[in-house]
Protein backbone atom coordinates (compact mmCIF):
# COMPACT_ATOMS: atom_id res chain seq x y z
CA UNK A 1 0.00 0.00 0.00
CA UNK A 2 1.39 3.52 -0.92
CA UNK A 3 0.89 6.92 1.06
CA UNK A 4 1.55 9.81 0.18
CA UNK A 5 2.31 12.64 3.12
CA UNK A 6 0.48 16.18 1.97
CA UNK A 7 1.82 19.14 4.58
CA UNK A 8 0.08 22.37 4.38
CA UNK A 9 1.80 25.56 5.88
CA UNK A 10 3.53 29.13 4.79
CA UNK A 11 4.89 28.71 8.24
CA UNK A 12 6.75 25.29 7.52
CA UNK A 13 7.74 26.98 4.22
CA UNK A 14 9.59 29.87 4.66
CA UNK A 15 11.34 27.76 7.85
CA UNK A 16 9.43 29.13 10.91
CA UNK A 17 8.01 25.74 12.15
CA UNK A 18 10.07 22.48 11.44
CA UNK A 19 7.94 20.34 9.78
CA UNK A 20 8.15 17.13 11.99
CA UNK A 21 4.62 15.85 11.32
CA UNK A 22 5.98 14.71 8.14
CA UNK A 23 8.56 12.62 10.02
CA UNK A 24 6.58 11.14 12.84
CA UNK A 25 3.67 10.39 10.26
CA UNK A 26 6.40 8.23 8.08
CA UNK A 27 7.72 6.59 11.13
CA UNK A 28 3.82 5.37 11.68
CA UNK A 29 2.57 4.40 8.73
CA UNK A 30 5.86 2.42 7.98
CA UNK A 31 5.82 0.58 11.31
CA UNK A 32 2.51 -0.21 10.15
CA UNK A 33 3.85 -1.85 7.04
CA UNK A 34 2.51 0.58 4.77
CA UNK A 35 5.15 2.62 2.36
CA UNK A 36 5.54 6.08 2.23
CA UNK A 37 6.37 7.04 -0.95
CA UNK A 38 6.46 10.80 -1.42
CA UNK A 39 6.49 13.98 1.01
CA UNK A 40 4.79 17.24 -0.15
CA UNK A 41 5.07 20.95 1.93
CA UNK A 42 2.82 23.11 0.27
CA UNK A 43 1.53 27.29 0.97
CA UNK A 44 -2.29 27.99 2.35
CA UNK A 45 -3.79 28.08 -0.75
CA UNK A 46 -6.42 26.46 -2.63
CA UNK A 47 -4.62 25.45 -5.74
CA UNK A 48 -1.66 24.22 -4.17
CA UNK A 49 -4.35 22.12 -2.27
CA UNK A 50 -5.88 20.89 -5.36
CA UNK A 51 -2.68 20.10 -7.43
CA UNK A 52 -1.09 18.72 -4.69
CA UNK A 53 -4.16 16.04 -3.63
CA UNK A 54 -4.40 15.41 -7.70
CA UNK A 55 -0.62 14.92 -8.01
CA UNK A 56 -0.62 12.21 -5.23
CA UNK A 57 -3.44 10.61 -6.07
CA UNK A 58 -2.08 9.72 -9.13
CA UNK A 59 0.41 7.08 -7.67
CA UNK A 60 -0.45 6.48 -4.15
CA UNK A 61 -3.56 4.26 -2.62
CA UNK A 62 -3.96 7.10 0.08
CA UNK A 63 -3.28 10.89 1.05
CA UNK A 64 -2.74 12.22 4.45
CA UNK A 65 -3.10 15.69 4.64
CA UNK A 66 -2.29 17.43 8.04
CA UNK A 67 -2.75 21.30 8.50
CA UNK A 68 -5.06 24.49 7.73
CA UNK A 69 -8.32 23.24 9.71
CA UNK A 70 -8.62 25.97 12.10
CA UNK A 71 -11.12 28.71 12.62
CA UNK A 72 -9.49 31.63 10.89
CA UNK A 73 -10.14 32.86 7.47
CA UNK A 74 -6.27 31.72 6.31
CA UNK A 75 -7.45 28.11 7.00
CA UNK A 76 -8.56 27.19 3.84
CA UNK A 77 -8.45 23.21 3.16
CA UNK A 78 -12.08 22.13 4.45
CA UNK A 79 -13.08 24.61 1.70
CA UNK A 80 -10.76 23.03 -0.70
CA UNK A 81 -11.54 19.79 -0.23
CA UNK A 82 -15.39 20.47 -0.53
CA UNK A 83 -15.07 22.29 -3.53
CA UNK A 84 -12.00 19.08 -4.58
CA UNK A 85 -15.05 16.62 -3.55
CA UNK A 86 -18.16 18.54 -4.90
CA UNK A 87 -19.62 18.86 -1.58
CA UNK A 88 -20.60 21.64 0.90
CA UNK A 89 -19.55 22.47 4.57
CA UNK A 90 -22.31 21.11 7.22
CA UNK A 91 -22.66 21.31 10.86
CA UNK A 92 -21.50 17.84 12.20
CA UNK A 93 -23.52 16.96 15.75
CA UNK A 94 -20.77 14.67 17.16
CA UNK A 95 -17.75 17.32 16.23
CA UNK A 96 -19.66 20.13 18.06
CA UNK A 97 -20.34 18.29 21.04
CA UNK A 98 -16.55 17.41 21.21
CA UNK A 99 -16.21 21.27 20.67
CA UNK A 100 -18.67 22.10 23.53
CA UNK A 101 -16.45 19.83 25.79
CA UNK A 102 -13.18 21.21 24.94
CA UNK A 103 -14.23 24.80 25.83
CA UNK A 104 -16.11 24.17 28.47
CA UNK A 105 -13.21 22.17 30.35
CA UNK A 106 -11.38 25.22 30.15
CA UNK A 107 -13.96 27.59 30.62
CA UNK A 108 -14.12 29.55 27.91
CA UNK A 109 -17.26 30.85 25.69
CA UNK A 110 -18.12 28.85 22.25
CA UNK A 111 -18.52 31.54 20.31
CA UNK A 112 -19.71 31.62 16.24
CA UNK A 113 -16.12 31.52 14.81
CA UNK A 114 -15.05 28.52 17.22
CA UNK A 115 -18.33 26.77 16.18
CA UNK A 116 -17.27 26.95 12.76
CA UNK A 117 -14.68 23.78 13.87
CA UNK A 118 -17.83 21.60 13.97
CA UNK A 119 -18.29 22.06 9.93
CA UNK A 120 -17.20 19.50 8.11
CA UNK A 121 -17.71 18.48 3.74
CA UNK A 122 -20.82 16.47 3.94
CA UNK A 123 -19.53 13.92 1.44
CA UNK A 124 -16.53 12.87 4.78
CA UNK A 125 -17.03 10.70 7.40
CA UNK A 126 -15.97 12.76 10.38
CA UNK A 127 -13.30 11.43 12.79
CA UNK A 128 -13.47 12.85 16.24
CA UNK A 129 -10.26 14.22 17.94
CA UNK A 130 -10.89 14.09 21.36
CA UNK A 131 -7.33 15.96 22.36
CA UNK A 132 -8.49 19.03 19.88
CA UNK A 133 -11.16 20.96 18.64
CA UNK A 134 -10.34 20.36 14.53
CA UNK A 135 -12.11 16.89 13.52
CA UNK A 136 -10.40 14.47 11.25
CA UNK A 137 -11.93 14.01 7.59
CA UNK A 138 -11.81 10.58 5.94
CA UNK A 139 -13.08 10.84 2.15
CA UNK A 140 -13.42 8.30 -0.21
CA UNK A 141 -13.05 8.15 -4.07
CA UNK A 142 -12.22 5.59 -6.45
CA UNK A 143 -11.10 3.02 -4.04
CA UNK A 144 -8.25 5.77 -2.66
CA UNK A 145 -8.86 7.86 0.27
CA UNK A 146 -7.90 11.05 1.38
CA UNK A 147 -7.40 11.93 5.30
CA UNK A 148 -7.05 15.20 6.71
CA UNK A 149 -6.09 16.31 10.06
CA UNK A 150 -5.06 19.22 12.26
CA UNK A 151 -1.65 20.48 11.89
CA UNK A 152 -0.84 19.99 15.86
CA UNK A 153 1.65 18.26 16.39
CA UNK A 154 0.24 15.97 19.30
CA UNK A 155 -3.36 16.15 17.72
CA UNK A 156 -1.99 14.44 14.69
CA UNK A 157 0.01 11.71 16.39
CA UNK A 158 -3.45 11.07 18.89
CA UNK A 159 -5.50 10.69 16.28
CA UNK A 160 -3.01 8.68 13.98
CA UNK A 161 -2.26 6.13 16.88
CA UNK A 162 -5.84 6.04 17.55
CA UNK A 163 -7.65 6.63 15.10
CA UNK A 164 -6.31 6.61 11.38
CA UNK A 165 -3.34 3.72 10.91
CA UNK A 166 -5.71 1.45 12.21
CA UNK A 167 -8.38 2.44 10.00
CA UNK A 168 -6.32 1.99 6.70
CA UNK A 169 -4.65 -1.02 8.03
CA UNK A 170 -8.61 -2.45 8.35
CA UNK A 171 -9.77 -0.62 4.75
CA UNK A 172 -6.48 -1.81 2.82
CA UNK A 173 -5.83 -5.08 4.61
CA UNK A 174 -1.97 -4.22 4.55
CA UNK A 175 0.76 -6.57 4.99
CA UNK A 176 3.53 -6.98 8.19
CA UNK A 177 6.58 -5.16 9.11
CA UNK A 178 9.09 -6.16 11.88
CA UNK A 179 11.70 -3.29 12.16
CA UNK A 180 14.87 -4.33 14.20
CA UNK A 181 17.39 -1.36 15.09
CA UNK A 182 20.86 -2.58 16.01
CA UNK A 183 23.29 0.62 17.91
CA UNK A 184 26.46 0.74 16.63
CA UNK A 185 29.65 2.47 17.92
CA UNK A 186 33.44 2.49 17.56
CA UNK A 187 33.63 1.39 13.82
CA UNK A 188 32.81 3.98 11.30
CA UNK A 189 29.99 3.36 8.76
CA UNK A 190 31.98 2.64 5.33
CA UNK A 191 34.31 0.09 7.57
CA UNK A 192 31.35 -1.51 9.55
CA UNK A 193 29.65 -1.76 5.86
CA UNK A 194 33.45 -3.97 4.67
CA UNK A 195 33.01 -6.13 8.10
CA UNK A 196 29.41 -7.20 7.49
CA UNK A 197 29.49 -7.55 3.75
CA UNK A 198 28.93 -11.11 3.71
CA UNK A 199 25.99 -11.28 6.32
CA UNK A 200 24.66 -7.99 4.32
CA UNK A 201 24.66 -10.40 1.16
CA UNK A 202 23.28 -13.08 2.51
CA UNK A 203 20.40 -11.60 3.83
CA UNK A 204 16.82 -12.99 3.15
CA UNK A 205 14.78 -11.28 -0.02
CA UNK A 206 12.13 -10.15 2.59
CA UNK A 207 14.51 -7.98 4.65
CA UNK A 208 16.40 -5.01 3.90
CA UNK A 209 18.91 -3.28 5.70
CA UNK A 210 19.89 0.28 6.03
CA UNK A 211 22.65 2.18 7.32
CA UNK A 212 21.58 5.08 9.18
CA UNK A 213 24.78 6.93 10.64
CA UNK A 214 24.18 10.15 13.77
CA UNK A 215 27.41 11.77 15.66
CA UNK A 216 29.88 9.18 16.55
CA UNK A 217 27.09 5.99 15.95
CA UNK A 218 25.57 4.04 13.21
CA UNK A 219 22.48 2.58 13.96
CA UNK A 220 21.25 -0.32 11.61
CA UNK A 221 17.88 -0.85 10.44
CA UNK A 222 16.65 -4.53 9.20
CA UNK A 223 12.97 -4.47 8.31
CA UNK A 224 10.89 -7.48 7.21
CA UNK A 225 7.92 -7.82 5.26
CA UNK A 226 5.35 -10.13 4.69
CA UNK A 227 2.15 -11.94 5.37
CA UNK A 228 3.00 -13.90 8.27
CA UNK A 229 3.91 -11.54 10.94
CA UNK A 230 6.05 -14.91 13.28
CA UNK A 231 7.54 -16.04 10.31
CA UNK A 232 8.95 -12.33 9.83
CA UNK A 233 10.26 -12.08 13.37
CA UNK A 234 11.68 -15.50 13.37
CA UNK A 235 13.71 -14.08 10.37
CA UNK A 236 14.56 -10.56 12.13
CA UNK A 237 16.03 -12.73 14.85
CA UNK A 238 18.07 -15.22 13.08
CA UNK A 239 19.94 -12.81 11.26
CA UNK A 240 21.23 -10.65 14.51
CA UNK A 241 22.07 -13.61 16.03
CA UNK A 242 24.27 -14.10 12.80
CA UNK A 243 25.35 -11.10 12.78
CA UNK A 244 26.88 -10.85 16.77
CA UNK A 245 29.81 -12.98 15.86
CA UNK A 246 30.77 -10.87 13.41
CA UNK A 247 30.34 -7.37 14.82
CA UNK A 248 28.60 -8.21 18.29
CA UNK A 249 31.67 -5.87 20.05
CA UNK A 250 30.34 -2.75 18.10
CA UNK A 251 27.10 -3.24 19.10
CA UNK A 252 26.12 -1.60 22.17
CA UNK A 253 22.29 -1.79 22.09
CA UNK A 254 18.81 -3.09 20.12
CA UNK A 255 15.77 -1.89 19.34
CA UNK A 256 16.37 1.82 20.57
CA UNK A 257 16.07 4.87 18.25
CA UNK A 258 18.97 6.50 19.72
CA UNK A 259 21.88 5.73 23.07
CA UNK A 260 19.55 8.10 25.74
CA UNK A 261 16.86 5.46 25.11
CA UNK A 262 19.31 2.60 25.60
CA UNK A 263 20.86 4.52 28.78
CA UNK A 264 17.84 5.12 30.23
CA UNK A 265 17.27 1.62 30.09
CA UNK A 266 20.27 0.04 31.16
CA UNK A 267 20.03 2.88 34.27
CA UNK A 268 16.27 2.12 35.27
CA UNK A 269 17.21 -1.88 35.24
CA UNK A 270 20.22 -1.81 37.03
CA UNK A 271 18.15 0.14 39.67
CA UNK A 272 21.52 2.91 39.38
CA UNK A 273 21.02 6.68 39.57
CA UNK A 274 23.07 9.15 37.40
CA UNK A 275 24.50 13.19 37.85
CA UNK A 276 26.02 15.33 34.86
CA UNK A 277 28.47 18.26 34.83
CA UNK A 278 28.63 19.71 31.45
CA UNK A 279 30.34 22.70 30.35
CA UNK A 280 31.41 22.21 26.89
CA UNK A 281 27.81 20.23 26.17
CA UNK A 282 25.95 23.00 28.01
CA UNK A 283 23.47 20.30 29.54
CA UNK A 284 22.67 18.57 26.24
CA UNK A 285 23.28 15.04 28.19
CA UNK A 286 20.62 16.15 30.61
CA UNK A 287 18.10 17.52 28.71
CA UNK A 288 17.73 14.69 26.05
CA UNK A 289 17.61 11.75 29.07
CA UNK A 290 15.08 14.00 30.38
CA UNK A 291 13.31 14.35 27.37
CA UNK A 292 12.30 10.39 28.40
CA UNK A 293 9.67 9.80 30.23
CA UNK A 294 10.00 8.55 33.52
CA UNK A 295 13.89 9.81 34.05
CA UNK A 296 13.07 10.83 37.71
CA UNK A 297 13.90 7.43 38.45
CA UNK A 298 17.45 7.45 37.51
CA UNK A 299 18.44 10.85 36.70
CA UNK A 300 19.19 12.74 39.74
CA UNK A 301 20.42 15.95 38.28
CA UNK A 302 23.18 18.03 36.74
CA UNK A 303 25.00 21.13 36.86
CA UNK A 304 25.83 22.92 33.73
CA UNK A 305 29.34 24.55 35.02
CA UNK A 306 30.32 26.60 32.05
CA UNK A 307 32.67 29.42 33.65
CA UNK A 308 35.35 28.57 36.03
CA UNK A 309 33.49 30.42 38.77
CA UNK A 310 30.90 28.04 38.31
CA UNK A 311 32.74 24.72 38.28
CA UNK A 312 34.87 26.05 41.68
CA UNK A 313 31.44 27.11 43.71
CA UNK A 314 28.98 24.11 42.50
CA UNK A 315 31.59 21.21 41.90
CA UNK A 316 34.17 21.65 44.17
CA UNK A 317 37.00 22.15 40.87
CA UNK A 318 40.53 23.82 43.04
CA UNK A 319 41.37 27.08 41.99
CA UNK A 320 44.68 25.73 41.53
CA UNK A 321 43.74 22.93 39.32
CA UNK A 322 42.37 25.38 36.81
CA UNK A 323 45.04 27.89 37.56
CA UNK A 324 47.97 24.84 36.57
CA UNK A 325 45.90 23.03 33.86
CA UNK A 326 43.07 25.15 32.44
CA UNK A 327 39.39 24.21 32.35
CA UNK A 328 39.94 21.84 29.73
CA UNK A 329 42.25 19.31 31.29
CA UNK A 330 41.98 15.89 32.49
CA UNK A 331 42.66 16.98 36.21
CA UNK A 332 39.48 19.59 35.80
CA UNK A 333 37.36 16.97 34.40
CA UNK A 334 38.59 14.62 37.38
CA UNK A 335 37.43 16.83 39.76
CA UNK A 336 34.00 17.80 38.09
CA UNK A 337 32.69 14.37 37.90
CA UNK A 338 34.00 13.25 41.17
CA UNK A 339 32.67 16.71 42.83
CA UNK A 340 29.23 16.49 41.02
CA UNK A 341 29.03 12.50 42.13
CA UNK A 342 29.34 13.80 46.09
CA UNK A 343 27.17 16.81 45.63
CA UNK A 344 24.17 15.07 43.98
CA UNK A 345 24.83 11.22 45.76
CA UNK A 346 24.44 9.55 42.14
CA UNK A 347 25.89 6.45 41.62
CA UNK A 348 27.23 7.09 38.70
CA UNK A 349 28.31 10.64 37.41
CA UNK A 350 29.58 11.75 34.08
CA UNK A 351 31.28 15.39 33.19
CA UNK A 352 32.32 17.39 30.36
CA UNK A 353 34.74 20.19 29.20
CA UNK A 354 36.16 21.07 26.26
CA UNK A 355 36.68 23.75 23.26
CA UNK A 356 33.69 23.50 21.17
CA UNK A 357 34.26 26.52 18.86
CA UNK A 358 34.63 27.63 16.60
CA UNK A 359 37.11 30.31 18.54
CA UNK A 360 38.70 29.48 21.59
CA UNK A 361 41.28 26.50 20.36
CA UNK A 362 45.51 26.95 20.99
CA UNK A 363 48.08 24.68 19.36
CA UNK A 364 48.09 22.59 22.39
CA UNK A 365 44.25 22.51 22.37
CA UNK A 366 42.78 23.01 19.23
CA UNK A 367 39.19 23.40 18.44
CA UNK A 368 37.29 19.97 19.23
CA UNK A 369 39.68 18.96 21.86
CA UNK A 370 37.06 17.31 24.71
CA UNK A 371 37.91 15.86 28.20
CA UNK A 372 35.26 13.13 29.47
CA UNK A 373 34.91 11.71 32.69
CA UNK A 374 33.10 9.14 34.20
CA UNK A 375 33.09 8.29 37.99
CA UNK A 376 31.26 4.66 39.27
CA UNK A 377 31.31 2.95 42.56
CA UNK A 378 35.48 3.35 43.15
CA UNK A 379 36.39 3.84 39.54
CA UNK A 380 37.07 7.83 37.84
CA UNK A 381 37.82 6.96 34.13
CA UNK A 382 38.86 9.50 31.78
CA UNK A 383 39.17 10.27 27.87
CA UNK A 384 40.54 12.77 25.59
CA UNK A 385 38.60 13.01 22.34
CA UNK A 386 39.48 15.01 19.53
CA UNK A 387 36.16 15.87 16.84
CA UNK A 388 37.30 18.68 14.75
CA UNK A 389 36.14 22.22 13.99
CA UNK A 390 32.18 21.79 13.86
CA UNK A 391 30.35 23.26 16.95
CA UNK A 392 27.30 20.96 17.03
CA UNK A 393 28.82 17.87 15.65
CA UNK A 394 31.30 18.00 18.63
CA UNK A 395 28.34 18.41 21.19
CA UNK A 396 26.50 15.42 19.77
CA UNK A 397 29.63 12.95 19.65
CA UNK A 398 30.41 13.92 23.12
CA UNK A 399 27.00 13.04 24.30
CA UNK A 400 26.73 9.89 22.55
CA UNK A 401 30.06 9.15 23.51
CA UNK A 402 29.33 9.62 26.92
CA UNK A 403 25.94 7.64 26.51
CA UNK A 404 27.83 4.70 25.04
CA UNK A 405 30.49 4.94 27.98
CA UNK A 406 27.89 4.77 30.83
CA UNK A 407 26.69 1.72 29.14
CA UNK A 408 30.09 -0.05 28.86
CA UNK A 409 31.43 1.04 32.20
CA UNK A 410 27.84 -0.20 34.08
CA UNK A 411 28.60 -3.69 32.03
CA UNK A 412 32.30 -4.00 33.22
CA UNK A 413 31.95 -3.53 36.64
Amino acid sequence: MNVGILNIGDELLIGQVVNTNACRMSQKLIAAGMEVVEVCTIADDGTAIREGLERLLGKCDAVLMTGGLGPTKDDITKHTLCDFFGSRLVENAEALANVKRIFDARGYELTEVNRQQAWVPECCTMVNNYVGTAPCMWFERDGKVVVSMPGVPFEMEWLMDNEVVERLRNHFNTSYIVNKNLLVQGIGESFLSDMIEGWELALPKCIKLAYLPQAGMVKLRLTARGSDKAVLQQAIDKCVAELYPIAGQYIVGEDCENLQELVAQVLTREGLTLATAESCTGGTIAQRLTAIPGASVYFKGGVVAYSNEVKECALGVKHETLAAHGAVSEEAVKEMVVGVKERLGSDIAVATTGIAGPGGGSEEKPVGTVWIGLAYKDSVVTKLMHYGDRRAQTIDRTVNEVYSSIIKMIKEQ
